[in-house]
C-alpha cells in the first residue's frame, strides 16, 4: 500500500519555483531532426490570393483539399495551412487523426492568414426576416423544418430563451406540488398561462440550485400539472441539491415557449413549423441585424490513437463559432451535479426518493461512475504536441476548449500530453471555456498509461462571460490531470468558479473517504489503494474577479482530492460576492496555497473538513500561508489529526504592501 508522505515532504516538493514548473510544461514542442521550408498551403474560397498572404505554394478552395494536400507533405517539412478571411460554415466537424499532424519532428500549423480572421462556424446566417406580431414587435423567419438548436446568437451575442418565473426562491414554493409524475401549479395565475402555451413538449423546468443548475423536459399539460418526461424528471429530484430540495437559490423556471415572448433579445424555435421567432430592442431592424442560429454540436475533433497519436498540430488566430448542444432536450435532460457533470441514465431509486434521498442514498451513488461530461465545441483526444495559441471561442453552446475529457462521439477520450492553450479569448458561451480531464474511473486510474493526461499549459487567455446557461460550469476545469500548469489567465463574469482542480471528493485517493463509505457508494466500486493521476499542479498569477454571479457554492479557486505537488499562488481574487476566495473542499490534500491576495469575499479561504472527525471528509495537510486578505474569516476546522496548517497570513486594514501589491500588478494575461 502506497502511503501518504508527511505534509513536509509534499511542501517540499511544492517549493519547486513557478518559473521552473512553466518552464518544463511550456518545453514540449520537440525539436525538428533537420531545418528545413516550410509549405504553405492557402485556403480561399474564391479561389483569389489576399494581398496580405505570404507566398503560397497551393491555393485551394475548402478546407478539405486543404487537409488532404497537409497529409502528403508533413512528413518532409513544416505546413502552414492559411485560410483567408471570412466565415466557413461547416457541414461537419473537421477531424483530425494521425494522419494530420506534422510527422519526423515536422509541425503543422492552421492559422488565418495574418492580418485577417477565418471563423469556423457551425451555424447558419438566418435572414428574410418578416414582422410577424407589430404590436409586440416580434419578428419570425424560416428556417429549415426540424431544425433543432439551443442557442441562436444575434450580432454576435447569445439571444435569450423565453422564460416564465414559477418560484423565486425555494421558500416561495408553496404554489407547487412535487410528485414523481410531475410539477402541479397551485396557483391560478399561473396555471393560466401555463395552459395558454402551444407546444408543450418543448417546454422544460430549470432550477438554479446552490452549486447545480438543472434543466428537465416537460412531456405534456394537464390542467394545472407538467407532466414530466422520464428518466430527466426523477434523476433530477434525487441525490444532493435536488430539483425539489436545493440547499440554497432555487429560482425555479419554465423555459421556451412562444407566448413568454415578452422582452427584447428573446427567441423561440417552433422546430416542426421551420420557424424562428425574435423580439429585437425597440429600433433595432432585423433588416441589417446579424443572426446566427446554430447546426453543429462541434467544430473540430482532434483524436488518434494511444498508439498513434496525433502530434505537432498547431491553431492559431482562429475564430471558433456558433454551436449548440442538444441533449439537455432530449428525455435525459440536463441531470447536474457539479462543474458539468450530468447523470445519464435509468436507475433504481427508493419509492419515497422524493422524501428519503434529498440529501443522498446508496442508490443514487450508484450514479457516479457514470457521470457524462458537457462536451466541447473543439476537443482534443489522444494527441501531444497539440497547440492553440490567440485564437477566439465564442458563441459556442457547450464548452469551449476540451482537452483529454471523457470518451463520447467526438472522440476516444484521455490521452493529451504536452499540450498549450495560450493567449486565447473565451466568451459569450453556454459553459466553461477550458476543461482538461475526465471524471470516469480511466480519468484517474487508467487502466493504459497513454491514457494519462498530463503536461498541459494554459496559460495569458482572458474568460468573459462564459457558462451563461450552464451556470454550475467554471471558467477552467481541470480534473485527473498531472502537471496541468495554469498561469496569468484573466477570468471575469461568471456565475460559478473561476478556476476549479481537482474532481472526486477524495473518492478514488488511497484509502477512499469514510463520508461516501457510510453513503454506500463502495458498494458500487473500489476503495483505491494507489494514488490517482492528480498530481504537481501549478495554479499561479491568475487574476480572478466577478465570480458567483449565479450560484451560492463553490470559490473562485476551488479544489477537490489529494494532489501531491500541488502550489496556489500569487494569484489576484476579488468580488466573489457573498461566498468564498477559495474553498479547499473535500479530500484536498497536499496542497500549498502561498502569497495570493482574497480582497471582499464572506470567507476569503474555507476549509471542508468536517469539525468533529478529521477522516470524514479527509481533507489534510495542506498548508495555508504568506496570503493576504481584507475581510471574511478563515474555517478550518482544528485539533488532532487535521494538520491543515492556516500560519503566517496577513489581514489587510490600511495601506497594501509593496508585495501584495506585486501580486495584484502581475496577476491576469500579459500581453
Amino acid at each position: 500500500m502506497t502511503r501518504p508522505r508527511p505534509l513536509r515532504v509534499w511542501a517540499a516538493t511544492a517549493a519547486l519555483s513557478s518559473l521552473a514548473l512553466a518552464a518544463l510544461a511550456l518545453s514540449t514542442a520537440p525539436s525538428s531532426a533537420v531545418p528545413s521550408r516550410t509549405e504553405v498551403i492557402l485556403v480561399a474560397p474564391d479561389g483569389k490570393k489576399p494581398v496580405q498572404a505570404d507566398p503560397a505554394d497551393h491555393v485551394v478552395r475548402s478546407l478539405q483539399a486543404a487537409q488532404a494536400l497537409v497529409r502528403a507533405n508533413n512528413s518532409r517539412s513544416d505546413v502552414r495551412v492559411l485560410l483567408a478571411g471570412g466565415t466557413y460554415e461547416l457541414k461537419t466537424p473537421l477531424r483530425f487523426d494521425a494522419r494530420d499532424g506534422g510527422r519526423n519532428g515536422h509541425t503543422v500549423t492552421w492559422q488565418s492568414v495574418p492580418g485577417q480572421q477565418a471563423t469556423l462556424s457551425g451555424g447558419s446566417k438566418v435572414s428574410g426576416w418578416t414582422l410577424h406580431d407589430p404590436a409586440k414587435n416580434i419578428w419570425s423567419a424560416d428556417v429549415p423544418r426540424g431544425t433543432r438548436s439551443r442557442q441562436l446568437y444575434v450580432d454576435g451575442k447569445l439571444a435569450q430563451r423565453t422564460q416564465l418565473l414559477l418560484a423565486e426562491s425555494k421558500n416561495t414554493r408553496g404554489h407547487l406540488v412535487f410528485s414523481q409524475r410531475g410539477l402541479t401549479v397551485n396557483d391560478p395565475t399561473l396555471a393560466a398561462q401555463i395552459a395558454g402555451l402551444s407546444n408543450p413538449g418543448d417546454l422544460e423546468i430549470e432550477e438554479l440550485g446552490s452549486f447545480t443548475d438543472r434543466y428537465s423536459p416537460v412531456r405534456s399539460v394537464e390542467g394545472n400539472t407538467l407532466v414530466m418526461e422520464q428518466p430527466a424528471w426523477d434523476n433530477n429530484n434525487f441525490g444532493y441539491d435536488t430539483l425539489k430540495s436545493p440547499y440554497a437559490r432555487g429560482a425555479l423556471y419554465l423555459n421556451n415557449a412562444y407566448e413568454l415572448l415578452s422582452g427584447p433579445n428573446q427567441w423561440y424555435l417552433d422546430s416542426a413549423k421551420g420557424k424562428v421567432y425574435y423580439r429585437p430592442a425597440d429600433g433595432q431592424t432585423m433588416r441589417t441585424t446579424d443572426v446566427r442560429l446554430p447546426r453543429l454540436e462541434s467544430l473540430v475533433q482532434v483524436s488518434g490513437s494511444y498508439r498513434d497519436p496525433v502530434q505537432n498540430l498547431a491553431f492559431s488566430n482562429l475564430k471558433f463559432a456558433h454551436t449548440t448542444w442538444n441533449f439537455p432536450s432530449g428525455p435525459q435532460g440536463y441531470v447536474d451535479q457539479q462543474s458539468g457533470a450530468h447523470a445519464v441514465g435509468t436507475y433504481a431509486k427508493p419509492a419515497d426518493f422524493l422524501t428519503s434521498c434529498q440529501n443522498g442514498c446508496p442508490e443514487f451513488e450508484k450514479t457516479r461512475n457514470e457521470w457524462q461530461q458537457i462536451p466541447a465545441a473543439v476537443q482534443v483526444s489522444a494527441a501531444s504536441h497539440v497547440s492553440f495559441d490567440g485564437n477566439s471561442f465564442q458563441q459556442l453552446g457547450s464548452v469551449g476548449l476540451g482537452l483529454g475529457m471523457d470518451p463520447n462521439p467526438n472522440g476516444i477520450g484521455y490521452g493529451v500530453s504536452h499540450t498549450a492553450v495560450l493567449r486565447n479569448t473565451f466568451t459569450d458561451s453556454a459553459a466553461s471555456a477550458i476543461v482538461v480531464g475526465g471524471l470516469q474511473p480511466n480519468a484517474h486510474h487508467p487502466r493504459d498509461p497513454r491514457m494519462t493526461n498530463h503536461d498541459v499549459t494554459i496559460s495569458d487567455n482572458t474568460i468573459a462571460g462564459v457558462s451563461k446557461e450552464y451556470r454550475d460550469n467554471a471558467g477552467i476545469l481541470s480534473t485527473y490531470v498531472t502537471r496541468a500548469t495554469i498561469t496569468h489567465n484573466t477570468l471575469t463574469d461568471l456565475p460559478y468558479d473561476g478556476i476549479d482542480i481537482g474532481w472526486g471528493w477524495g473518492i478514488n485517493d488511497p484509502g477512499g473517504n469514510l463520508y461516501y463509505l457510510k453513503a454506500g457508494l463502495y458498494n458500487y466500486q473500489p476503495i483505491y489503494q494507489t494514488p490517482t493521476t492528480f498530481r504537481e499542479n501549478l495554479v499561479a498569477g491568475n487574476l480572478i474577479h466577478d465570480t458567483k454571479q449565479a450560484m451560492h457554492d463553490g470559490g473562485s479557486i476551488y479544489t477537490l482530492s489529494a494532489s501531491p505537488g500541488t502550489v496556489i499562488e500569487r494569484n489576484y481574487v476579488y468580488d466573489s460576492q457573498t461566498t468564498f476566495g477559495a474553498l479547499i473542499d473535500q479530500g484536498t490534500r497536499y496542497v500549498v496555497m502561498r502569497n495570493n491576495v482574497f480582497l471582499g469575499s464572506s470567507s476569503w479561504v474555507y476549509i471542508n473538513s468536517d469539525a468533529g472527525n478529521p477522516d470524514t471528509f479527509n481533507t489534510k495537510d495542506n498548508l495555508v500561508t504568506g496570503n493576504w486578505w481584507d475581510v471574511g474569516s478563515a474555517r478550518n476546522p482544528e485539533g488532532p489529526g487535521y494538520n491543515n496548517q492556516v500560519v503566517d497570513n496577513t489581514q489587510l486594514t490600511g495601506a497594501v504592501p509593496p508585495e501584495a501589491q506585486a501580486v495584484m500588478s502581475s496577476a491576469g494575461a500579459r500581453p
